[in-house]
């Protein structure tokens, strides 16, 4: 690979700087890999724009980021069949007499209630970070929206107890995504150190934290204090200038006149799909397992080596499949009727399916740049073991800022940390907590992250009024977590 030394940084650098300024986050995830390519093409700008088309084609010789594109957008499918089948209309039903019982207990307390429900969703969803955000932000934004919550407190809500859950509780595509890296740096226990590293992974703890003291405190800081008092002031859910990233069609969608609004005809679908995720976790990283001591073994370490994105998609896959019958059993849909629906919530998904190609290709850009080996090779002169954790912490989480992806940040990141770690005798559940976080973190603080896109558009919410309103939370954690990694590089090292 070239060296492109401190240019390897500036696509990322531009393209968050064009998403702040212009709130365009196309344009700007756009200009990035057209401007890493023409670095590449040595400042060719022909050739480096016809390498960047090739770049978006090459998103799909990647299997596994196709399948992930076509989740995205067979998601939209089964997010329109339980609108139409009248099961959002029916949970949030069950919802408003939870709301009203409260309401009678103690007048105002509603709306905490249902901010605790939406973080409780969202934790719970923990089997894939795109399905709890799209559920929370689906689900919940009728409800915020009677209540006056600003549109920008549910998409705060849904990012935060997604990635931060996804993480914490890893029997999901995340678990196998971090195993396989563990694996692939000689790792012979990949399971036993992952979850042992779960008790240092302190900013995904405290993101969650924050969050539920944020909704019991009802104290707000910053832009989203302003959001707030905007909202309750003037009844407005979002700022005048606001663009909110996701056509109401999907969260709002006509429901079929005539039928009961059932709640099971929406907790089904989507409890079939949360159900599905290990099993295919497992039935995929069934063959590649050796010497298992019992069946149990045999089920852990077939998960450890399933495919992430073959189960996400067969759960989809899965859930809408059993939504068909559900509704045909019903007399709610017929089959010519579900195949149109089906293809009108793909169609009204595929700006999110757009945008993660565009976040894959920005990834593949930044690699070929080598923008986080140049980073962390940057930083290993001043390293000093003690505050190995933290500066691990801040390094994952500039790479993740800059490249707006987690996933891309562990791949990058812990090729470079274990290793330091061993150098420097760290024990390796400390160094890759603080991989993870770090990850987490500057996800949570990038205005070109794919799962912060993903909040703000199902959460119907301006992009970077989400991110702005976030920031400060993000950064508390952050902080905090900064200062406990110091505190244990000296105790533990």
């Amino acid at each position: 690979m070239d060296t492109y030394g401190f240019l390897s940084i500036l696509p990322p650098v531009i393209a968050i700087v064009l998403a702040l300024r212009t709130k365009q986050v196309y344009i700007a995830l756009l200009f990035g890999i057209w401007i890493s390519w023409v670095i590449i093409n040595d400042w060719n700008f022909l050739t480096g724009t016809l390498a960047a088309l090739e770049g978006l084609v090459n998103v799909f010789k990647s299997a596994g980021n196709t399948r992930t594109i076509m989740f995205s957008a067979l998601v939209g499918a089964l997010l329109l069949f339980i609108q139409y089948s009248k099961g959002v209309e029916g949970f949030v039903n069950e919802l408003n007499k939870l709301i009203a019982y409260f309401e009678k207990k103690q007048s105002g307390y509603s709306r905490v209630v249902v901010q605790l429900l939406a973080m409780f969703t969202g934790i719970l969803l923990f089997v894939e970070t795109s399905i709890s955000s799209l559920t929370v932000g689906t689900l919940y934004r009728p409800i915020f929206d009677k209540l006056k919550i600003p549109r920008e407190k549910l998409a705060y809500i849904a990012d935060s107890s997604s990635a931060p859950s996804s993480i914490l509780i890893p029997f999901n595509a995340w678990g196998a995504f971090i195993m396989g890296l563990l694996l692939t740096q000689g790792i012979e226990n990949p399971f036993g150190l992952m979850i042992s590293s779960m008790a240092y992974n302190f900013y995904p703890i405290l993101a969650i934290l924050l969050v539920f003291i944020v909704i019991i405190s009802k104290k707000d800081i910053g832009p989203m204090a302003k959001a707030e008092k905007r909202t309750r002031e003037t009844g407005k859910l979002l700022n005048d200038s606001a663009k909110p990233m996701l056509s109401s069609e999907v969260t709002s969608f006509e429901s079929k006149k005539g039928i009961k609004a059932k709640a099971y005809n929406m907790i089904v679908p989507l409890a079939t799909m949360v159900f599905m995720m290990p099993i295919n976790l497992a039935f995929t990283g069934w063959d590649a397992v050796e010497n298992a001591v019992s069946f149990s073994d045999h089920v852990f370490k077939a998960i450890g080596n399933g495919s992430g994105s073959s189960s996400v998609l067969y759960a989809v896959l899965t859930a809408i499949i059993v939504a068909m019958v559900l509704y045909r059993a019903q007399g709610i849909m017929k089959t010519k009727e579900m195949v149109d629906l089906g293809l009108k919530g793909i169609s009204e998904l595929m700006p999110l399916a757009l945008l993660m190609l565009l976040a894959f290709a920005i990834g593949d850009a930044c690699i070929e740049l080598g923008t986080g080996p140049f980073v962390a090779n940057w930083s290993k002169e001043w390293l000093s073991p003690s505050f190995l954790p933290a500066i691990i912490f801040v390094i994952s989480s500039f790479v993740a800022f800059s490249t707006g992806t987690s996933w891309g940040t562990f791949a990058i990141m812990m090729a470079i940390a274990i290793p330091m770690a061993e150098i420097h005798g760290a024990p390796l559940a400390l160094v890759v907590a603080a991989t993870l976080g770090g990850g987490i973190f500057g996800d949570h603080c990038s205005p070109i992250s794919d799962t912060s896109i993903i909040s703000s558009m199902a959460s119907a919410s301006d992009h970077i009024d989400h991110i702005n309103t976030q920031l400060p939370y993000a950064l508390i954690g952050g902080l905090i977590t900064v200062v406990l990694y110091v505190i244990l590089g000296f105790i533990m090292i």
